[in-house]
């Protein structure tokens, strides 16, 4: 099973890498498929957005916002189950936009945790805890 855990490690991070190159594309509409429809994302904020289409949606409108460049999350650490099947990433995240009003310098950051769940062989995200400490 240590190959299995990581295989489905390198493909987690292999995922995180491309949802961050969208992000930085401004490409809210590609990301779809790296979200499970019943998804959920807790915001730096604080705030809750549920499902897949609403997650979308909120992407769509921080790229919209004058300034947004992109969101970096890096993973320090992805833990598999023993059944290959779901993966915890742990990581540090940071946003950066230029010239945001209110905002102390040019970015956020902070500690994130998601979850993965392997669907019909891919790896897709099952909920995101982001914590703004930056």
């Amino acid at each position: 099973m240590v190959r299995g855990m990581i295989e489905a490690e390198t493909a987690v991070r292999a995922r995180r890498r491309l949802t961050n190159k969208l992000i930085a594309g401004h490409d809210a509409a590609r990301l779809k498929p790296f979200f499970a429809a019943d998804a959920k994302v807790i915001a730096g904020d604080g705030s809750l957005i549920t499902g897949a289409a609403a997650i979308l949606e909120a992407f769509a409108g921080q790229f919209a916002e004058p300034g947004f460049e992109a969101y970096v999350r890096t993973p320090d650490r992805v833990t598999v189950d023993a059944a290959g099947e779901r993966a915890a990433e742990h990581g540090t995240w940071r946003g950066t936009w230029r010239g945001r009003p209110g905002l102390a310098g040019d970015y956020l950051a902070g500690d994130y945790l998601a979850v993965w769940r392997k669907v019909t062989g891919q790896w897709v995200i099952e909920s995101e805890l982001y914590v703004t400490l930056a």
